[in-house]
Parts: C-alpha cells; sequence; structure tokens
C-alpha cells in the first residue's frame, strides 16, 4: 500500500470518527444523563439526511438548508420527548427498548411513504467542492476535510458547555444525582428535555453533513446506531471526551481494517482464502476492539464520574 492511499485511508477514518462522535455525543448524554435507552437516536441521523435533502430541493442553498435541518432536527427531538419520550424515563429498559423500536419502524416507512423508497442523493455545496492539495500526490475532497472540521468545533463546543457553564454544570450533577437537583429548585424535567433536544439536533447534524457523502435511504440510520452505541461504551457512558476518543479510534479501525485486512492475511493465506475471510475479519474488528478495552477498562476508557 502507497503512503499517499494511507493518508486517504486516515483521512477517512476521521471523517468516519467525527460523523460517529455527533451522534454518540448526544446519545452518551442522553445515556448518562437520563439512563434513557434511546434506540430511535439512529432514525434521527435519517431524519437529518431526509430534512437537508427537502430543504436544499426548495431552497436551492445547501447553507440555509443545514440552518433549517438543524432547527427542523431539534423541533422534532422535541416533540418526541414532549409527546412519548417523557413517559417512559420511569418505566422499565425493555419497556423504552421496545417503544423506541416501534419509532424507527415508524419514521423509516414514513420515510418511504414521503419520499419513496429509491436511493437519493444530493451534491456538496459548490463552496465545498473540489479537492484540496496536501502533498504533491494526496488531493483529498474539500467537503471531507470540512466535515472533520465541523466534528472538532463541536466537540470543543460541546467541552467548552459541559465543563465550564452553568447549564453544563446541571447536567453533570443531573447525570449523578437527579433528586439532589431537583430538591435545590432546578426543573430536572426541563433539563432532560433541554439534553434530549440538543441529541437530537446533533444526530440530525451528522446526517446533514452525511448527507453528500452517503446514499440517503430509509434505514441508514440503523447500523451506525449500533456503531455509535460501541463507541460510547467504548469511551465511557455520559463522557463526551471519552466519545470523542472512542469515536476517532473506531473510524480508524474500521476504515484501515476494511482496506488492510485482505492485504495482511495475503501474507499468511492464498489471495482467494485472503479475499473470502478479510471482509469478514474486518467487519468484526470494532468489536474485538470494545472487548479488548473492557478487559482493562470495565467502565470505558474515560467514564464520566458518578454515572452508573
Amino acid at each position: 500500500m502507497s503512503f499517499t492511499l494511507f493518508m486517504i485511508l486516515v483521512l477517512n477514518g476521521f471523517q468516519y470518527g467525527m460523523l460517529l462522535f455527533l451522534i454518540a455525543a448526544g446519545l452518551t448524554l442522553v445515556f448518562g444523563v437520563m439512563g434513557f435507552i434511546n434506540l430511535a437516536h439512529g432514525v434521527q441521523f435519517m431524519v437529518g439526511a431526509y430534512l437537508v435533502y427537502a430543504f436544499y430541493g426548495v431552497t436551492g442553498s445547501f447553507g440555509l438548508a443545514l440552518v433549517l435541518s438543524l432547527i427542523a432536527a431539534l423541533a422534532i427531538g422535541l416533540i418526541f420527548e414532549f409527546f412519548i419520550f417523557r413517559h417512559l424515563y420511569d418505566r422499565t429498559h425493555l419497556d423504552q427498548v421496545l417503544a423506541t423500536f416501534g419509532i424507527i419502524i415508524f419514521l423509516n416507512e414514513l420515510a418511504k411513504v414521503i419520499f419513496g423508497p429509491a436511493t437519493l442523493s444530493i451534491d456538496p455545496p459548490d463552496l465545498l467542492s473540489g479537492s484540496i492539495t496536501l502533498t504533491e500526490q494526496l488531493r483529498y475532497p474539500i467537503y471531507r476535510f470540512a466535515t472533520i472540521v465541523a466534528g472538532l468545533l463541536v466537540a470543543v463546543a460541546l467541552f467548552i458547555i459541559v465543563s465550564y457553564t452553568r447549564v453544563g454544570m446541571l447536567i453533570r450533577a443531573g447525570a449523578t444525582s437527579p433528586d439532589i437537583v431537583s430538591a435545590l429548585g432546578v426543573n430536572i424535567q426541563r433539563l432532560f428535555m433541554i439534553v434530549f433536544g440538543v441529541g437530537a439536533m446533533l444526530a440530525g447534524f451528522a446526517g446533514v453533513i452525511a448527507a453528500p457523502i452517503f446514499a440517503i435511504e430509509p434505514g441508514m440510520g440503523d447500523n451506525i446506531l449500533i456503531v455509535a452505541f460501541v463507541v460510547i461504551i467504548i469511551g465511557g457512558i455520559g463522557s463526551i471526551g471519552g466519545a470523542f476518543i472512542a469515536a476517532l479510534l473506531v473510524g480508524l479501525v474500521d476504515t484501515l481494517g476494511r482496506s488492510l485486512s485482505v492485504e495482511l492475511l495475503s501474507i499468511v493465506f492464498s489471495p482467494s482464502v485472503a479475499n473470502q475471510i478479510g471482509p469478514a475479519l474486518a467487519s468484526m474488528l470494532i468489536y474485538v476492539l470494545m472487548a479488548a478495552i473492557l478487559i482493562f477498562r470495565p467502565k470505558g476508557l474515560l467514564p464520566a464520574r458518578g454515572v452508573a
């Protein structure tokens, strides 16, 4: 493998990791602060992609479509929280899983009714089209590079908000002692609503910036939800910093593993055997990584203090 191809794979791994972080950050806040298992979080990723497709078709401006999509994703998250999810907070995890799984089925079918079952796509904005020259032999798409920067900016903003603001203090306190926070006069239900809405908006934002890269189709958020759960388990439930590090690890391991597994196996096995078992082994690597980390760090790499 050439150095140029290796660097492209590393950058793609970072870009995939940033998308995972945007989804996992909201998921770890909801799960860590509220103890709520929201399987429908992945479908917010799909909703964000369809929203930007619809708004882009109406406005013709990707920037305006992005803003409208974020507002709509936040509104949809708050509506679901108000009418459905808040009634499940005190129920068992099994009830939460069944209810949110039903929402997945409903929204996937609704997407087919509104947009059809066919795969859709949109072009990146003209400002971010083309590629940037990193070395004489390495050119990388500007839009993919912009998604990495966007993920980094969101990570920095979340770290500052959670660590140094009053809202962040309440979120951290609510994750450890919600009853005490409520007794001190804080509307814990409103706090949970804010956390849920922000988590839904982050997942929608991931879908928005992923729309020009991946195919827009019903069910596109189902598989990525599983990987997002792997990320928050590796990073530590309730930890934004842990989710960031874990997302980068998972993104790099998944991207490099899918490309290097066949080449590495070819050293030991014949090319035909390597081509057969390489892809299957590559799809297992992130779970092997999770198991290896949990052996030495059962609570994850950077678990939030006080979160069960």
